[in-house]
């Protein structure tokens, strides 16, 4: 096979070390490769002895696998003098029997110096910050969601039923609730006493969910969980701070992000951060949408086509589109992907319909940023007007279900 790249390295990467191979042209032989392996440990100054290693030997092309986190500091330290890619481990599987660290690394210097590899994304430096930041949001968040919920544990236990009346036992009305329980007030229309706004009218269903077994096993219990959301509570905030500062050279971006349904401020920060914001990148919005891993996948042997999962994507980008999607798929009546989720779901489901609003939204927000853009939104009445008749039909199906025939005549221009 030809050879594209004459020097070329490949670095197979562990926790404590890695196996760097390296082969270049033999200048004894033609057209014939020498190759030399050696081992580094993954500590800095190690790394930087690899580094002046690989410039020595005129190396052209640096290779390694995506495993785990234990690719950064080499590719950090490497991509600032060298070219170095990034690639998906599943692409680069060697031959079964011959599973070392070893013949990993000289397999994959093999697979590099012919160009059989493609590069993954890595975004660049202020990219990769953003990231950490917005990843680290989020796993608060759901921790905060899980300390929550063993609050309402405890509260159970207790018989204390506040999370059946009030939305959010976290309001301001529920907070205060549970502090006065806490502080030891067993005074029950006192507590129920304290609602707010819209939890007045409650009162009397507040009196009996707040009569229970609360004692002082509980009221320990609950004022951990208490401080414990409230730091977390903070930590959040803080983020969200540095965040905002992050993303000032993306004003406009999450302008344009935040103009499609079902998208708010949180979301569009998480789909900068996971994209980098640079379309450029992908070729088509097919593309970014394969890469995210919200489009059918392909499996067609012997001409027969066989399952269809989609390939396993960008968690974190994932779980931020799945919400936009979600938000989104309560709109029917007034935008085109509520429209949409709702003429897909009884086809496909709950699940598939709302990967189905991720693809649109993605391919959305390829064109909004390929192009400087603002969403266009096609109306919750496009399928309507797009075919009449199909949607004719359809009501008079439903009509004919309930005992009804009904008759359309087209409404006479004024």
């Amino acid at each position: 096979m030809e050879v594209l790249h004459e020097r070329c390295a490949a670095l197979d990467i562990g926790k404590k070390d890695l196996k760097a191979c390296v082969r270049t042209p033999n200048p004894g032989r033609r057209r014939s490769r020498r190759q030399e392996i050696r081992t580094y440990p993954t500590m800095t100054n190690a790394l930087l002895g690899l580094r002046d290693w690989l410039v020595a030997e005129k190396v052209t092309l640096v290779v390694m696998e995506a495993t785990g986190d234990y690719w950064r500091p080499a590719f950090y330290l490497l991509e600032d003098c060298l070219n170095v890619i990034l690639v998906n481990a599943a692409h680069a599987r060697g031959l079964p029997g011959r599973k070392t660290d070893v013949a990993d690394a000289a397999w994959l210097c093999q697979l590099g110096e012919c160009g059989l590899l493609k590069a993954s994304f890595v975004p660049p430096e202020p990219v990769r910050h953003l990231r950490d930041l917005t990843r680290y949001r989020t796993s608060l968040t759901a921790e905060r969601t899980r300390e929550v919920q063993r609050l309402e544990k405890e509260l159970e236990d207790a018989g204390i039923k506040l999370s059946s009346v009030a939305t959010d036992i976290m309001g301001v009305s529920g907070r205060a609730m549970l502090t006065a329980l806490i502080e030891g007030e067993r005074d029950v229309h006192a507590r129920a006493g304290m609602a707010k706004a819209r939890m007045r009218p409650k009162i009397s269903t507040l009196v009996e969910a707040l009569t229970g077994n609360f004692g002082e096993h509980h009221a320990f219990l609950c004022r951990l969980h208490l401080e414990r959301i409230d730091h977390l509570t903070a930590a959040i905030g803080e983020l969200s701070a540095r965040i905002e500062e992050e993303t000032g050279p993306f004003a406009r971006q999450l302008e344009l992000l935040q103009t499609v349904p079902g998208v708010g401020r949180g979301v569009a920060e998480a789909l900068v951060a996971e994209t980098g914001a640079d379309m450029a990148r992908f070729a088509t919005a097919g593309h970014l949408a394969s890469w995210a891993g919200v489009c059918p996948g392909h499996h067609e042997s012997a001409g027969k086509h066989k399952s269809g999962r989609r390939r396993h994507g960008n968690r974190w980008l994932g779980a931020a589109l799945g919400t936009a999607a979600m938000a989104a798929s309560r709109t029917h009546q007034t935008t085109y992907l509520g429209a949409r989720y709702h003429r897909l779901m009884p086809r496909l489901g709950k699940n598939k319909a709302v990967v189905a609003l991720e693809h649109s939204i993605l391919t959305a927000i390829w064109h909004m940023l390929t192009h400087d853009a603002e969403y266009a939104d096609l109306g919750g009445d496009y399928y309507a007007k797009y075919d009449p008749e199909r949607a004719m039909r359809r009501i008079t199906r439903q009509a004919n279900a309930l005992g009804f025939t009904i008759r359309f005549d087209p409404i006479e221009a004024p």
